[in-house]
């Protein structure tokens, strides 16, 4: 019988690099009302800060109203675009069970952030995060009053 191949690529087998893991909260006051924040640059630091050369950024925004993404931060997105998009797609005035139930004027809110989703999971490639020139990480606030916002990151990586 043959001996088992070993596995191709790096695992940790008590030789050579080690996995770093470290954790950060970054907080941000929000307007509401589909209010988008450039992260990129703080996380980027986070990454450089972290000395992971190879790994993997990931980000979440703790409640049901605020979303993460990747688009080009520029004044007719986010000042005008991204809000019409949705609007088109869940209107402010729409009819939702949601608020019906909770008697709030959220409803909206919920969808938009459910259809863009919490969360964003990244590549850390030498050091720091491979976007594009027009690409920034966002966070989206779509409820409708402001808020005080917590995106809990985590890097993992050698």
């Amino acid at each position: 019988m043959a001996a088992p191949k070993e596995p191709k690529g790096h695992f940790n087998q008590g030789v050579g690099p080690t996995m770093t893991a470290r954790s950060h909260t970054i907080r941000r006051e929000t307007r509401g009302n589909d209010h988008i924040i450039d992260l990129t640059d703080e996380l980027q630091v986070l990454v450089r800060e972290s000395s992971i050369e190879c790994g993997q950024l990931t980000a979440m925004v703790t409640g049901s109203t605020g979303a993460l993404s990747t688009l080009e931060y520029e004044p007719g997105l986010v000042g005008h675009d991204i809000a019409a998009a949705l609007e088109a797609i869940a209107p402010r005035d729409g009819s939702y069970e949601h608020e019906k139930t909770w008697h709030d004027d959220n409803g909206h809110s919920h969808v938009r952030a459910c259809l863009i989703g919490p969360s964003l999971a990244l590549p850390i490639v030498d050091g720091s995060l491979p976007l594009g020139t027009w690409q920034q990480v966002v966070l989206l606030d779509f409820d409708t009053r402001p808020r005080s916002r917590s995106v809990a990151v985590t890097l993992v990586g050698e």
